[in-house]
């Protein structure tokens, strides 16, 4: 049984940073990538920012320059650092661990809201 615990979202004003993490526990034999998606509110689920075993990094457009992802491989652990919060950032973060072999694990998901 795999379990993937998200930490750090909350309220931000426009400008603000925050720190999310994810960690992973349970038998994964063979991490691939690691990736943070959202959700806002009657959007589809989009891909943020992924980062491969070897640290090889995606960025959505939207992000790029104000968000960076890194990874504790010993720890199974993924970070998205957010820095210069948009209102537009406002959604649901969800964390994905995807294996070498087999399906992609989900986070349960933090609220990031970005709001003066």
């Amino acid at each position: 049984q795999v379990q993937l615990v998200e930490s750090g979202g909350g309220l931000v004003q426009p400008g603000g940073s925050l720190r999310l993490s994810c960690a992973a526990s349970g038998t994964i034999f063979s991490i691939n990538t690691m990736d943070w998606h959202r959700q806002a509110p009657g959007k589809q689920r989009e891909l943020v920012a992924s980062i491969n075993k070897n640290g090889r990094t995606y960025y959505a457009d939207s992000v790029k320059g104000r968000f960076t992802i890194s990874r504790d491989n010993a720890k199974n652990t993924v970070y998205l650092q957010m820095n210069s919060l948009e209102p537009e950032d406002t959604a649901v973060y969800y964390c994905k661990v995807n294996p070498v072999l087999g399906s992609g694990y989900w986070g349960q998901g933090t609220q990031v809201t970005v709001s003066s």
